[in-house]
């Protein structure tokens, strides 16, 4: 089982390695200077050289890209004497912990990782990415529980009146509104209809996030804000989830044990919620836990529609304004996420059925 766990953690380190080093060589490759985008109309040549100094943008690339897996890297070698050298141990950028020395300027910290500075606000990114991402999970949470719920419901729906109008009519709005719509038409024509003409009577609001600045109160919870966009953002993994639990369901129906169970009298609810459901629903468990990441990455545009205080929506902000520190940082948690769930999956899969290890 060791074994087994440490070739995932492997797998999942050779992936984040491919990722950060493809968005570095390609936000590197970009046009533009990042100097000119902090700089604005108060660019000149003193303040650009100073700028891609502080960078490390006036070194080689390679360079470039070593020191920035030497600051992704929680275990990482620093030069603690030249404030010149790429790989400073400046006390502004880093907050560490040190292990052991190397020779006479070389020392091995223990330090969070290092994603840079934004261009524009001059924060870390780090700290930019701790405020909006809770906000972000909430959204994925809410939209995964509802497709979850509403899914497994019509699914069972759609199995036990198999082939009825009623079927047909799910089916139809699984395939061509849920996995052929885009998310932000979607989340378009829900903040129009709901949050406009129908705001009357649904009291929802087009735009707001979790926490609304009220003048007098000053933050305030707002839970219905999350409703419109967590719908939005849960309409494609709905749309497969009654799938999924369609076609599991009427396949466990087909088995033996459930042609026993009719044969000894028992009633259709109790065979399939007791007996079918249950065996039924590990497809479907698995596609829930795959989908989380998923969300929160793909809740980008409908942050942006919906005025959502995410992670979404200041990427969206940092790709107008050529931020790229905010981009990429976000790219990689948005990875580093992925990689921990499919991770945490699999090793839950190997401790469950040991077949899963021998393969």
């Amino acid at each position: 089982m060791v074994k087994f766990i440490l070739k995932k953690f492997f797998y999942g380190l050779v992936v984040l390695l491919g990722v950060v080093t493809t968005i570095f060589f390609l936000f590197n490759v970009l046009p533009g200077d990042p100097a000119s985008v902090m700089l604005g109309q108060r660019a000149n040549k003193d303040a650009i050289e100073a700028i891609h100094k502080d960078l490390g943008t006036d070194r080689p690339l390679l360079n470039q890209y070593l020191n920035y897996l030497n600051d992704l890297s929680p275990v990482s070698i620093h030069n603690y004497v030249d404030e010149d050298d790429l790989a400073y141990l400046n006390p502004n950028k880093y907050s560490w912990t040190a292990l052991f020395t190397l020779g006479k300027k070389e020392v091995v910290v223990l330090k969070y990782p290092y994603l840079r500075r934004s261009y524009i606000t001059k924060r870390d990114v780090s700290d930019i990415i701790r405020e909006t991402l809770p906000e972000t999970a909430v959204l994925a949470f809410a939209a995964i529980v509802i497709a979850s719920l509403i899914g497994i419901l019509l699914g069972i729906v759609t199995a036990v009146k198999k082939n009825s109008f009623l079927d047909r009519c799910i089916f139809f709005f699984a395939t061509v509104f849920g996995m052929s719509a885009p998310s932000f038409l979607v989340g378009l024509i829900v903040a129009w209809l709901f949050g406009y003409v129908l705001a009357d009577y649904t009291g929802l609001n087009p735009s707001g996030s979790l926490y609304d600045l009220d003048v007098w109160n000053g933050e305030e919870l707002k839970l219905k804000n999350l409703i419109l966009p967590a719908v939005t953002l849960g309409v494609r993994p709905l749309s497969i989830v009654i799938q999924l639990t369609r076609s599991s369901l009427l396949e466990v129906l087909s088995q033996d044990y459930i042609r026993t169970a009719k044969a000894k009298g028992l009633s259709f609810s109790r065979i399939v919620f007791k007996h079918a459901l249950k065996n039924a629903l590990n497809p479907v468990i698995t596609a829930i836990s795959g989908w989380f990441a998923g969300l929160m990455a793909g809740a980008v545009f409908v942050e942006k529609i919906f005025s959502w205080k995410g992670i979404g929506n200041e990427v969206v902000d940092a790709l107008n304004n050529n931020d790229l520190p905010v981009v990429m940082g976000a790219t990689i948690v948005f990875a580093s996420i992925f990689v921990v769930i499919n991770i945490s999956v699999d090793i839950i899969y190997g401790v469950l059925d040991p077949r899963v290890r021998v393969k």
